[in-house]
């Protein structure tokens, strides 16, 4: 991040945090990456593509998840908001819920293949293990999450310093997403190989797999919780001693009109690239590896390195931007370079020169890196803006309601997705695809995300605070309240 070189314009040493304790905070995003987003990530891969169940139902289950988490979110940010203890409201969650996460993150996937056949309503037992086994880990997960998301908001008052703590985290986001894309190569060991044949456990190898990651997110967890302090938990939230009312709460935060409007960009993109996020893995086993599930399971660890690679050089890019341009204007380049990224699938995704899908993956990972890291961001300022109205801080409403919008638009991609893949005659049996099957399955993926992608622009271009204007209610907040 750029600095003045005149002592009256830089920044006060208050407003700016330890670099150890920004790579600390950041830790969580492992937490959140693999508690939250590996499971959508491979569950195609396990449930449909090695167990056999019907693709749309693998998308259901993911969808009816949402509708969990729509009670599970917004109870989770109330509590949040409404903890007071010796350690603050936010460090006690992240510690307990993290190390429970990690440990119990293999339940996900401890099914039987001999369920498969076993019904039980007419359907799989293996998809209402789906479903109850999230129903479980969801509250669990959210119990990190809501808390941790709200923490990185209240981390400093200051514009600038607030892209720099996202920055990190995004960063860092990108690191532990490489996690979610080795998944499936880490199942294409030889441990994992069926003797006598060139077939995998892909189930076995999923289940040792989020043992290992379990430990990484407990321990984790317990980084946080020693390293990374509430910084208006002593000078503003203490002095709260009403209860927030969690409908009077969520109404207030609805309310919000640049709220809305940054949930409206961050949903589109979200529902978007999510819609189409599992026919990239398709796309690459069926049509660039000519249905080999080994090279494609490797081709798509690769993809992951270049997401990874994307995002790395896209947030410190957009940081700089949104110093010089805003933070909007930034979102607005993110997003474009997205549409060169999806738009470019068609033909980039190619067996004739596989690697070239590595690039449209690098545009991809900078964008939704960038993206995030300014919604975050911004979304820290737009609290500041409800505080300046309502005179209460509530990170949990905010955190929580942004946070359901985000995965239920992500849950609905995932269930669109199956619904593709079966519109368009998939099956998981041969690994040779129809020609229209594959048609279908790339024109998606190099157009939906387009017009996510273009909506976001249109909303992020709506929402009113500029620097100037988030550092005038900063200015107010200070002179109201005082200094954090």
């Amino acid at each position: 991040m750029q600095e003045n070189s005149t002592v009256e314009t830089k920044k006060p040493l208050r407003d700016r945090l330890p670099i150890l304790t920004k790579v600390a905070y950041s830790l969580g995003t492992g937490v959140d990456m693999w508690g939250l987003w590996l499971y959508p990530a491979v569950a195609f891969a396990v449930f449909n593509m090695y167990l056999g169940i019907e693709p749309w139902l693998v998308g259901l289950a993911l969808t009816l998840i949402r509708v969990w988490d729509a009670i599970v979110d917004p109870l989770v940010g109330w509590l949040s908001d409404n903890l007071r203890s010796r350690y603050g409201r936010r460090r006690p969650f992240i510690l307990v819920a993290g190390i429970l996460s990690g440990l119990f993150l293999p339940v996900l996937f401890l099914v039987s293949p001999g369920w498969v056949e076993i019904k039980f309503l007419g359907l799989s037992v293996v998809f209402w293990y789906m479903i109850f086994s999230t129903m479980f880990y969801i509250p669990i997960i959210s119990a990190f999450t809501v808390p941790y998301y709200s923490l990185g908001a209240e981390m400093s008052p200051d514009y600038e310093e607030r892209t720099s703590i996202m920055s990190y985290r995004s960063v860092a986001q990108k690191v532990s997403e490489l996690g979610n894309f080795y998944a499936l190569r880490f199942t294409n060991l030889a441990w994992f190989l069926i003797p006598g044949t060139e077939q995998k456990n892909t189930l076995l190898g999923i289940q040792v797999y989020t043992a290992i990651l379990g430990l990484i997110m407990a321990a984790f967890a317990i980084i946080i919780f020693f390293r990374v302090k509430e910084r208006y938990y002593d000078k503003v939230v203490v002095n709260i001693r009403d209860r927030i009312s969690i409908l009077s709460s969520f109404g207030e935060t609805l309310r919000c009109k640049p709220f809305r409007q940054l949930i409206i960009m961050g949903g589109a993109f979200t529902l978007g690239t999510s819609m189409v996020g599992s026919l990239g893995y398709y796309a690459t086993v069926f049509y660039v590896s000519g249905g080999d599930r080994v090279i494609g399971d490797n081709w798509q660890f690769w993809m992951g390195v270049a997401f990874m690679v994307g995002g790395i050089i896209g947030v410190p890019l957009h940081a700089i931007l949104a110093h010089h341009i805003g933070k909007r204007r930034a979102a607005v380049v993110a997003c474009l370079i997205g549409i060169c990224g999806y738009g470019g699938s068609w033909f980039l995704y190619t067996p004739a020169i596989r690697w070239l899908q590595t690039v449209a993956s690098c545009l991809m990972g900078m964008a939704a890196a960038a993206l995030w890291m300014l919604h975050s961001s911004i979304g820290a300022d737009i609290i500041d803006y409800d505080e300046m109205s309502t005179k209460e801080r509530r990170e949990g409403s905010f955190t929580a309601c942004g946070s359901y919008i985000l995965k239920l638009g992500n849950s609905l991609g995932y269930y669109v997705s199956g619904l593709i893949l079966s519109w368009a005659g998939f099956s998981w049996q041969i690994n040779v695809q129809a020609p229209e099957t594959i048609f279908w399955i790339r024109a998606s993926l190099a157009t939906v995300p387009v017009v996510g992608l273009i909506i976001a622009i249109i909303f992020v271009l709506r929402i009113p605070l500029t620097k100037e204007k988030s550092e005038d209610i900063r200015r107010l907040l200070e002179e109201r309240r005082g200094t954090v």
